[in-house]
């Protein structure tokens, strides 16, 4: 759908066309959080419109829904709801809308808004569905067995921290925890000297299913209210320490960043691809994890970039360097995957869930979601071009994270940021 909107600054936006109108929370003013559709240089206030008379029926029961400042309401409503607000709104938006005049006294200049986490986060899951990620690291640990046998048949994931997830442009606070020191054998208490990103896919969950009832695959799309970017900041020197027998702890629950849009899935719907082809001797997927419909449209082709800036870099009025540019077609699992694996055991999913990919690694260097791998585990620095070095991150360290879709005959579509610098630790241990 190549339509123009009477909004100027949205035609040919990288990031938030016409075709895109993702939904967040916003405040502008000091005014009270309330819900808004991103669209070019501005954010539209979906409770204006509505009080304007301008929506009805599904549409406005689903603004109805965000009242509070929450879209925690809005996604137990489902597809229907989501995709009349969203048919409504372009409506309202497109070029000749002979509401244009009314509709434009409820936008307000982007750079003038603070953006917000979308909803309450029930609970947050992280996956591992990047397998590059899985080989690389696993090389790093396990040079004869980088992948372990279970990983072909289980969408592993692991319950992570929701009190813990920010929106972009928070600051990351450097974390404390235990390490093992090489050649010790007693650990030390401290800041992490291996602090880490990891390039994800975030998947939040719209409807739920009951306690003990499993989620089929042929459906399992049906439950996701939207995507966006996830910055999983990961903790290496504590996470090695402590992730044996159990898995990440305090290593992974300090802070998550995510970019505070919801891109729907109406709008992805233009870059859906079909799941690559297994390798030759990987098994097919369990019966439960099988769809025709999931292989043939299960993925989207969205290219993932993740850059840096420093200190040095900022002072010296550098532009921000990119460290990797990857693409979520490397997941071996498809989102629809996930969210039933997830379900297969009676575990009840709720609306405002979130989910996230794990590290979307691609096979090259370039295309590396972590500093873990782009260093090979701390023994090769990058290079910046203020002449610094990084095996890890540095206090004063900026990490954004960017996602954009293209597909020739369609309007391009973007994430907007997930970043977060990072900061110094600034309370003392004291006794703990």
């Amino acid at each position: 759908m190549n339509q123009n909107s009477w909004i100027e600054s949205a035609n040919g936006h990288p990031e938030f066309p016409l075709q895109n109108l993702p939904l967040g929370i916003f405040s502008a003013g000091g005014g009270a959080r309330t819900s808004g559709i991103a669209i070019g240089e501005y954010v539209l206030d979906l409770e204006g419109v509505l009080n304007s008379g301008l929506l009805d029926n599904e549409a406005e029961t689903a603004v109805l829904a965000t009242r509070g400042g929450s879209l925690h309401k809005y996604f137990d409503l489902g597809r229907i709801h989501r995709v009349a607000l969203r048919n409504q709104v372009m409506a309202l938006l497109t070029e000749g809308s002979e509401h244009a005049e009314v509709v434009a006294l409820h936008l307000r200049p982007m750079e003038q808004c603070e953006i917000h986490l979308p909803s309450k986060i029930s609970d947050y899951t992280d996956f591992y569905v990047g397998i590059e990620h899985a080989v690389n690291v696993g090389k790093l640990f396990r040079p004869d067995n980088p992948l372990l046998p279970n990983y072909k048949y289980v969408p592993i994931g692991y319950h992570g921290r929701a009190s813990t997830i920010r929106p972009s442009g928070v600051d990351v606070i450097r974390p404390v925890g235990q390490t093992l020191a090489p050649g010790s054998s007693v650990p030390a208490v401290g800041p992490t000297d291996r602090l880490d990103f990891e390039l994800e896919l975030g998947v939040w969950i719209g409807t739920g299913n009951g306690l003990g009832q499993p989620i089929p695959i042929s459906s399992a799309r049906d439950h996701i209210a939207g995507y966006c970017l996830l910055n999983d900041w990961s903790a290496r020197d504590i996470q090695a320490w402590e992730y044996q027998p159990l898995g990440p702890f305090l290593s992974k629950s300090f802070h998550t960043t995510i970019s505070p849009w919801i891109i729907t899935a109406e709008a992805l719907e233009p870059f859906r691809c079909r799941v690559p082809a297994r390798p030759d001797g990987d098994p097919a997927p369990l019966d439960y994890l099988s769809d025709n419909q999931d292989q043939a449209q299960g993925l989207f082709d969205i290219q993932l970039e993740v850059l840096i800036t420093t200190e040095a870099m900022r002072k010296s009025e550098l532009p921000p360097h990119r460290l990797s540019l990857s693409n979520t077609q490397v997941m071996y699992w498809t989102p629809a995957q996930m969210v039933t694996h997830h379900a297969v055991n009676g575990c009840q999913l709720q609306p405002g869930d979130l989910l996230g990919s794990g590290t979307l690694s691609g096979p090259h260097p370039s295309q590396y979601g972590s500093l873990l791998e782009l260093t090979k585990g701390g023994k090769e620095p990058i290079a910046l071009p203020s002449g610094e070095h990084r095996y890890f991150l540095e206090d004063g360290d900026e990490v954004i994270m960017r996602a954009r879709c293209v597909r020739e005959g369609h309007e391009s579509i973007g994430f907007g940021e997930c970043k977060a610098k990072v900061v110094a630790q600034i309370q003392g241990l004291g006794n703990c």
